[in-house]
């Protein structure tokens, strides 16, 4: 990941709103990802926070004044404004956004917005009442037919006491959209294809309280499926229950049952450019599922199990252009099930993992990764966090696709 971030630089404007405190925690963020970071402030969040934050966290002069020219070899503004490789504004008020879709230029902040060339994202932060108002939305709307790309802001507790859309995003969630940014660009081959992933448990019902499941946490899909987003492409996950934040560009089908996802996978499969089962389906599901719940008895409890269908293997039986990956969880004989698992199910690659390591696999952050390609190519993922690891199992997919 890191070498996608390799001297790129960001240009972070901070208007004045109550979420300066997190355009201060952002900078913090972004400077130990690896990023440059040059902050410039209006003198509206000077009232909230001041300049000497943004230096410190930043390590790096903060713009305030237009007319204030640190080098007098450049013109500050068109400087930094040539300097940015993406330019952030967070938060983004309606006083700010107002000014950029008019073409006002009466400050640092906007001079410099007019002058750059790089892409430019915003990420509003407002009072609900104004987030909706239609001259607002008016300016947004225009900013968007320009190509500025917006960060939606969340719903939820408002520092004006109303309840509803306003909060600007998280930093942690702006830092990853910057990431992904990134990402994409190096990344053209998936721009357009579509992925399907599927991850997590299933659970298959007993009674109305009981069902049987896994110890799957879903971690590894998701982090795929947010990998995968990040590079440009258009991603599906099929999603057990679990857990987890939906990843940002991912569009989320959750399912329940074994049956449930085979009918999704299906459904999406024909339209699809690469499938990635990271999920673990059950294998079995009881036989007799009852309406009502089930009460104590004296003696032991006896429930018959059946078969469910093998996603997997009967994905492999129609594919015709798609590019297959299985996830094998294995206890012992690991490559000798793996390989077998190639063949039979027709797969492109299988990730195997042992289930027996100490933190590998499931209900961990963390995972290690044993590739089996159809044509014998053997890759080993070693011992990585689940994210990292799904990077690399991209780009290894990524390779498949450019061959083809």
């Amino acid at each position: 990941m890191n070498d996608e971030r390799i001297e790129k630089k960001i240009l972070l404007c901070v208007s004045g709103g109550i979420a300066v405190f997190k355009a201060a925690a952002l900078t913090s963020k972004l400077v130990q990802k690896g990023y440059q970071v040059k902050v410039i402030m209006t003198d509206s969040a000077q009232e909230f926070v001041t300049p000497l934050t943004f230096q410190a966290l930043s390590r790096d002069h903060v713009y305030v004044n237009t007319f204030t020219e640190p080098n007098p070899e450049k013109i500050a503004h068109i400087d930094i404004a040539d300097w940015a490789d993406l330019v952030l504004i967070a938060p983004a008020t309606a006083n700010i956004i107002s000014k950029l879709a008019h073409g006002m230029a009466d400050d640092m902040m906007t001079t410099t917005l007019l002058a750059t060339t790089a892409p430019v994202m915003i990420a509003p932060a407002m009072n609900v009442h104004m987030y909706d108002h239609p001259a607002v939305q008016k300016n947004m709307t225009l900013l968007k037919e320009y190509g500025y790309k917006y960060i939606e802001p969340n719903e939820g507790y408002l520092a004006c006491g109303y309840v509803g859309k306003g909060r600007m995003a998280e930093p942690e969630d702006l830092a990853d959209m910057i990431d992904h940014h990134f990402i994409s660009q190096n990344n053209q081959i998936w721009h357009g294809k579509k992925v399907l992933v599927t991850a997590g448990p299933t659970q298959e019902t007993i009674d109305p309280v009981r069902f049987f499941s896994n110890r799957s946490s879903g971690k590894m899909g998701y982090a795929i499926a947010e990998m995968a987003a990040a590079r440009g492409a258009e991603v599906t996950l099929v999603s057990g229950p679990v857990s987890l934040k939906e990843p940002h560009g991912v569009s989320v089908i959750p399912v329940r049952s074994a049956k449930d996802m085979f009918d999704v996978v299906h459904r999406e499969f024909a339209k699809m450019d690469v499938v990635i089962k990271a999920a673990a389906v059950a294998d079995y599901r009881p036989k007799e599922i009852y309406e009502q719940k089930m009460k104590k008895t004296n003696g032991d409890l006896h429930i018959e199990m059946e078969r469910t269908n093998d996603i997997l293997q009967s994905l492999g039986g129609k594919k015709t252009s798609q590019l297959l990956i299985g996830f094998a969880a294995e206890s012992e004989n690991i490559e000798e099930n793996a390989k077998k698992k190639i063949q039979k199910k027709n797969l492109d690659i299988i990730a195997a993992n042992s289930i027996a390591e100490k933190n590998v696999g499931f209900q961990v952050d963390t995972n290690e990764l044993n590739l089996y390609f159809s044509s014998g190519k053997e890759v080993a993922i070693p011992l990585t966090t689940k994210r990292e690891a799904a990077n690399l199992l991209l780009n290894e997919i990524k390779t498949l696709l450019e061959e083809r």
